[in-house]
């Protein structure tokens, strides 16, 4: 079991996120990459801000992480997030389940994306044509 979090300023990966969870032995491994719109609501969007409580994020997602586990039958999971601006059409997330089969893996990756927005200090800020707004509350 080898899991990986990461919180970056970069360009995120997604090669290095699926080498992460990768294992001959398992033939599940779901990925899945958010990327910034070019519209919401119908506004134009610029670009996206991220912030976080950075010591707290990766406590979280390893809590997470053990829940999934006793959830599903999975092995690795993996979640990379951008912090600071991210333009349209770069990734701001990548997840990454892997297991021995697809059903399980679909599901859990899809858990903790729904985890990651309700649970773990990340805070979006959208820039959109009529100004700049807090998706979610502020730090």
């Amino acid at each position: 079991m080898m899991d990986s979090f990461k919180l970056t300023y970069d360009s995120l990966q997604v090669d290095e996120v699926r080498r992460t969870i990768a294992d001959d032995a398992l033939g599940a491994h779901v990925l899945f990459c958010g990327t910034v719109r070019n519209s919401n609501k119908g506004e134009q969007v610029t670009h996206l801000e991220f912030d976080a409580y950075e010591s707290m994020v990766i406590k979280e997602l390893e809590r997470i992480a053990a829940d999934l586990r006793s959830e599903f039958a999975i092995e690795d999971v993996a979640l990379h997030h951008r912090l600071g601006v991210v333009r349209v059409g770069e990734d701001a997330v990548i997840a990454g389940v892997s297991a021995k089969h697809r059903d399980v893996a679909f599901a859990a990756c899809e858990r903790l994306m729904h985890r990651l927005k309700a649970h773990v200090p990340i805070w979006k800020k959208e820039y959109i044509s009529s100004g700049a707004v807090w998706v979610t509350p502020t730090p």
